[in-house]
């Protein structure tokens, strides 16, 4: 893949601010089914922005005969580790990405699946036995560790379940509070029925995990800062337009910092090479940076700008062999530069 890095207008206003001031981005991606000789995936129009990510398909079943089969979106897993904060949209729901989708224009109701592990062991029975709920960062779940019983909280602590903190409250002030450390997988499915010789329009869309830091991670000092550059320019395809706009935005601020703040998405497209042939016919990526005054780079062949702050690509016979990983550099107000 051609690594070409997109850059727009500048913006210098901003305060420097710590790298360990931190959100992770969860990866997602699009729809799955299990490796299919009959249906194809005859387009993809993939639209990705920090607000949104919508995706409608075309499928087609090729053969003779209809095909009954299970469809999954699979959410990404969230581990419940207080040293590394996702960034969850709807972090007090189970369907915390906000995931609704329609075939052939009618709204669907899949299924959820959840299941919990602890060290890669399946713990979702000794969840429900206690009434906790699977989400480790809703509040229901923290309310239910405090009233854990000392034995079991003590079980659960030895088998890597939940981990003591001292700032959660039990309400006794005596005994330790507690924390989830479990590891939550959730799937959404449905069965789908692919008619024979015909096309089924499926749509999707939620809200993308959009991980950052408060500011520019990989430029201090007047200078970009290895290791974290290196991996950046490998990730996000950074080019020398893009590197000049953050040296200029540094030598524009008395303090020598770029006034950015880093957005991160990250989007999982090698899924789309499970349907029949492997490629998606049709092929269109739109990746919408929000404001015309961020900095915008990710890796991709034969990029276009077609509006204001929208980049495009488009292929046929696409085989989907890498992910998409998007760094946005917004500024933290609105006094940046024009446009480009």
């Amino acid at each position: 893949m051609l690594r070409t890095a997109l850059t727009a207008a500048l913006a210098v206003i901003a305060a420097p601010a710590f790298a360990n001031d931190s959100v992770a981005e969860l990866g997602t991606g699009g729809l799955i089914l299990s490796r299919s000789d009959a249906v194809a995936m005859q387009s993809e129009d993939l639209f990705i922005s920090p607000e949104k990510v919508t995706v409608d398909y075309v499928f087609r079943n090729n053969t003779d005969k209809d095909v009954d089969a299970i469809v999954a979106f699979p959410m990404p897993d969230i581990s419940g580790d207080p040293e590394e904060m996702p960034a969850i949209p709807e972090n007090q729901s189970d369907n915390f990405l906000g995931f609704e989708v329609t075939i052939d224009g009618v709204a669907a109701k899949p299924q959820l699946e959840q299941k919990v592990f602890a060290l890669g062991i399946d713990i979702s029975a000794d969840l429900k036995a206690q009434n906790v709920p699977f989400n480790p960062f809703g509040d229901a779940a923290k309310a239910a560790l405090a009233k854990l019983p000392k034995e079991v909280a003590q079980d659960w602590e030895n088998r890597g379940i939940i981990i003591e903190d001292p700032e959660a409250d039990n309400g006794s002030g005596l005994n330790p509070g507690y924390s989830p450390f479990w590891q939550l997988r959730s799937t959404y499915w449905w069965r789908s029925t692919f008619p024979a010789k015909k096309e089924v329009h499926v749509s999707h869309r939620y809200k993308p995990s959009v991980g950052g830091t408060s500011s520019v991670s990989f430029f201090s000092d007047g200078q970009f800062q290895s290791p974290q550059y290196d991996t950046y320019k490998t990730r996000y395809c950074m080019d020398e337009t893009f590197d000049n706009a953050v040296r200029k935005a540094a030598k524009a601020n008395p303090d020598g910092y770029p006034k950015y703040y880093e957005s991160r998405i990250a989007y999982i497209l090698t899924t789309g090479g499970n349907w029949a042939a492997g490629t998606i016919g049709n092929f269109k990526l739109t990746i919408d940076k929000g404001n015309p005054n961020s900095l915008v780079s990710f890796c991709g062949d034969n990029v276009k700008k077609v509006g204001a702050t929208t980049f495009e690509v488009t292929a046929k016979d696409f085989y989907p062999e890498h992910d998409i990983d998007i760094l946005l550099l917004e500024p933290s107000d609105n006094n940046g530069g024009d446009a480009n």
